[in-house]
């Protein structure tokens, strides 16, 4: 059984670490590269930073802040926003970068998602979809949760994972930042439909919320960003926790 995988997930603007709730209201949570280093230690198993900004603004994402973070910390790192083309994987997987998070792209050019597949391997794209629980149903959304799609979560994440993707890495915009657990319910029918690891963000408030992304929602990975940045929850003993509910994990 492959371990269960904790993530701590870095939002970047302008060159800072910040969290929001519900993909709004972001304070300061720090340097990314300290933040970083500080998790590796700690026994984080990888890290996902995200450029929040870079698609709505139009921009490129922070090629020398990558370089700086593959310098610092020795577990894998994904990097995300801002991946338009083929050249922006190359740039960031040169800069030291693991593997690449697509989303506005990927919903705008699902095409891109064969070419990264078919050019890196799949095991570096990872397709990260924001989906908003509405009128029943989990509708997906562009630009750091902007712009309503008319996609759903279950077709497009198929659709994805058919095309090439490595990963999907699921935040609900209902649970972001809000502390009182994970989608369990779609991150189970997410397991069941799919072949590839479902990564469970948005949503996590205490060690309880990871176990019961493992056990009822069958998640792959657990990222969080607030609970860490803030010191209310130190990784090592979380996966302590895990480990003595039964969760396989390493130490």
């Amino acid at each position: 059984m492959l371990a269960k995988r904790i993530i701590p997930c870095l939002d970047i603007k302008n060159g800072t670490t910040v969290k929001g709730t519900n993909f709004v209201n972001f304070r300061n949570a720090g340097d990314p590269v300290e933040l970083g280093k500080q998790y590796s230690e700690q026994g984080a198993d990888e890290l996902v930073y995200l450029d929040i900004t870079a698609s709505h603004e139009g921009r490129k994402t922070f090629t020398e802040l990558v370089k700086k973070i593959a310098a610092r910390i020795n577990i894998p790192f994904t990097v995300g926003g801002g991946i338009n083309e083929l050249q922006d994987v190359d740039r960031l997987l040169q800069a030291g970068a693991d593997k690449v998070s697509v989303n506005s792209a990927a919903i705008r050019n699902p095409q891109l998602i064969e070419d990264i597949a078919a050019h890196f391997g799949s095991q570096v794209c990872v397709v990260a979809i924001d989906a908003n629980f509405e009128q029943g149903e989990w509708g997906c959304y562009l630009n750091g949760g902007r712009i309503p799609t008319g996609k759903r979560l279950f077709d497009w994440a198929k659709e994805a994972e058919d095309r090439g993707a490595g990963e999907i890495l699921f935040t609900s915009m209902t649970h972001d930042g809000v502390k009182t657990g994970y989608p369990n319910e779609a991150l189970a029918s997410l397991a069941e439909r799919l072949h590839i690891p479902v990564i469970a963000s948005g949503g996590a408030g205490e060690k309880e919320h990871f176990r019961d992304a493992f056990v009822l929602g069958k998640a792959d990975a657990a990222l969080a960003a607030s609970v860490f940045h803030f010191g209310e929850i130190d990784i090592g003993e979380l996966k302590q926790y895990l480990r003595n509910e039964g969760i396989e994990v390493r130490l």
